[in-house]
């Protein structure tokens, strides 16, 4: 009798667990989405921050402006800084908000045409500035004919000292107006912490510094370079040029200067070169660093961009290019998404005059390979200072005593060659 109660009991209790399984059920899928609007699948989520990129699979449409898949940036709690600091503006692109969705990120309105995108307000974007220069562009007569924008983490602090002393010397074109600009994002944890009492510093005393509110990654350096263009398009529109590249780079800014753009001609527009990256393919090797899932790019080829180790665009590109990727869905490889705004912007990468200008790798040193050149990769802040002062003490004669020690070496071949 007793066994019969709980076997009774045990039933309704199933019975009942049942009931209330389908009372949820067609509270989501009936009267939920009568009630907000919003269908309960709307699919799954894509989260940017530390260093992995979290995805499902989904059969979304890419290009809807409700997509099933989300761009969603990580909020991380705000750093107070000593530094130059401003919030973002309030029209236009909102605050960041918890799990913000990728419309209210960038404010997309996919029923604009391009050229409307390009006349409407820029703001500062989704995330608030921690350390800003918003004066420095202003303070320079005449109006800079190039800004640097370079690619750094807080913990490289050698590199950015190497640079400042060589490559990125305001000194290497003083009359003309030359800007360098270090773009960061935070970290988090107490080094985190350390580090951004450090970089404050480091700001104090050299202005140099730009940094906003979002976890610095690599797979948020898109964030990143598009913090350098919107700065660009708001605080220094009248820029001549624009060279985005890394802290780990060798540019031989003279020869950028005064050879490819060379100020004595009128100014460029919807101009963008570097290491054309033609006909490229996503890598679907998903244990690759450039990953690219098809859900996230599901076409065949990539359109042409510029490798992101180094390339140079017009002042005039930072502001289409910025309001334009307000339509588009971020990706995490951040010179690819730059190519596929430049072909939303129907322009295409003009090839350098020579292929070997722009360098995604690294170039072994000679005085005249590199007085010929304007990107090298992969330089410890050591080598950078070793090499650039070897350079700027040869860079007059350096292909000629290049040819002398050739021929040096061709006559003393000739010499202990055994006669015939």
């Amino acid at each position: 009798m007793q066994w019969r109660r709980r076997h009774c009991c045990a039933h309704t209790a199933k019975c009942l667990l049942s009931l209330l399984g389908l009372l949820v059920f067609l509270g989501q899928q009936l009267w939920l989405p009568k009630l907000t609007g919003v269908p309960w699948r709307r699919g799954p989520s894509v989260l940017y921050g530390g260093s992995e990129l979290h995805t499902t699979k989904t059969k979304g449409n890419l290009s809807a402006p409700h997509s099933a898949w989300r761009f969603v940036i990580v909020p991380q709690q705000n750093l107070k800084s000593d530094a130059n600091i401003s919030s973002p503006e309030k029209e236009g692109v909102p605050a960041p908000q918890e799990n913000p969705s990728f419309e209210n990120t960038v404010a997309a309105n996919t029923s604009q045409s391009v050229e409307g995108d390009l006349r409407g307000t820029i703001t500062h974007g989704p995330f608030p500035y921690i350390i800003n220069e918003p004066d420095k562009c202003a303070g320079s007569r005449p109006a800079p004919f190039l800004v640097l924008l370079i690619s750094t983490e807080a913990r490289q602090v050698e590199a950015r000292i190497a640079i400042r002393q060589t490559w990125g010397n305001e000194s290497v074109a003083p009359a003309l107006g030359f800007i360098r600009l270090f773009l960061l994002g935070k970290n988090e944890g107490e080094l985190g912490l350390l580090q951004q009492r450090m970089l404050e510093a480091e700001s104090r005393r050299y202005h140099d510094i730009i940094q906003q509110d979002f976890l610095d990654s690599y797979k948020n350096l898109t964030i990143k370079t598009l913090m350098g263009m919107n700065w660009v398009a708001i605080h220094c529109p009248q820029a001549g040029y624009v060279m985005k590249t890394d802290s780990d780079m060798f540019v031989n800014t003279e020869y950028l200067v005064y050879k490819l753009l060379r100020p004595e001609l009128n100014l460029k527009k919807n101009y963008f070169t570097g290491n054309n990256m033609r006909g490229f393919a996503p890598n679907r090797n998903k244990n690759s660093k450039w990953y690219m899932p098809p859900e996230l790019y599901p076409g065949e080829k990539y359109p042409t961009f510029c490798s992101g180790t180094g390339y140079v665009f017009s002042g005039d590109l930072a502001r289409k290019i910025y309001r334009v990727s307000l339509r588009i869905h971020q990706l995490h490889l951040e010179d690819v998404y730059v190519g596929i705004c430049l072909a939303k912007l129907q322009i295409e990468p003009t090839p350098p005059p020579n292929e070997f200008l722009f360098n995604h790798w690294r170039v072994s040193y000679s005085s005249c390979k590199y007085s010929h050149l304007i990107t090298s990769h992969g330089f410890h802040p050591n080598e950078l200072l070793k090499y650039w002062h070897h350079l700027q003490s040869n860079k007059h004669n350096a292909c000629i005593n290049t040819i002398r020690a050739g021929k040096t070496h061709v006559n003393r071949m000739n010499r202990e060659r055994p006669a015939q």
